[in-house]
C-alpha cells in the first residue's frame, strides 16, 4: 500500500471521528460553558505538556542535544509534533468558544477529550511510520472545521 494511500486512509477515519465527536456532543450532562472551556482548555494542555517534557528528557540524557542542538532523530519527531500541536491549540482557542456557546458545551467536552486521544494517536504514528500520523492530525483538525462548519451554518440560517 503506497503513503498516500495510508494517509487518506487516516484521514478519512479522522473524518468520521470528527464527525463522531460533534454527534456525541449533546450526549454530555450540559456542565456550563465556562467549566466546559476550561476542562477543554486542560485537554489541551496534557499533550503539550507530556511532548515538552518529553524533548526536556530527551535534551538532559543526549548529549548530542544537551546544549540547544538542532533536534533529529526521534527528538525531531517529538519536535514536530510539539510544533503540530501548538498548531492545533491555537485553531481550537479561535474556534471552540464560539462553538461551545452555538453547539452547546458538550460539544466542546467531546472536542477536549477527542483532543487528548487524537494528539497521542498522532505522536505513537510519527513515531511508528510517519504516515500513520494522518490519522491523529485529521482526527484533531476535522473536528474544530466541523465545529466551525457549523457554527457557520448557523449563523447563516440566522442572516436568511
Amino acid at each position: 500500500m503506497s503513503k498516500r494511500v495510508k494517509i487518506l486512509i487516516g484521514m478519512a477515519l479522522g473524518a468520521l471521528w470528527g464527525v463522531l465527536l460533534i454527534w456525541l456532543g449533546p450526549v454530555w450532562k450540559d456542565t456550563g460553558l465556562v467549566l466546559a472551556l476550561a476542562v477543554a482548555g486542560g485537554c489541551m494542555g496534557l499533550p503539550l505538556m507530556a511532548v515538552i517534557g518529553r524533548l526536556a528528557q530527551r535534551r538532559f540524557f543526549d548529549d548530542a542535544i544537551i546544549d540547544g542542538q538542532a533536534l533529529t532523530g526521534a527528538a525531531g519527531i517529538d519536535a514536530r509534533v510539539l510544533s503540530n500541536t501548538v498548531e492545533q491549540v491555537v485553531l481550537a482557542v479561535c474556534v471552540w468558544p464560539l462553538a461551545g456557546f452555538v453547539l452547546g458545551s458538550g460539544t466542546v467536552l467531546s472536542l477536549g477529550v477527542g483532543f487528548v486521544l487524537a494528539r497521542l494517536a498522532f505522536w505513537i504514528g510519527y513515531h511508528v511510520s510517519p504516515p500513520l500520523r494522518a490519522f491523529g492530525f485529521a482526527a484533531t483538525f476535522y473536528p474544530t472545521v466541523l465545529a466551525a462548519l457549523l457554527v457557520l451554518r448557523e449563523a447563516l440560517q440566522l442572516v436568511v
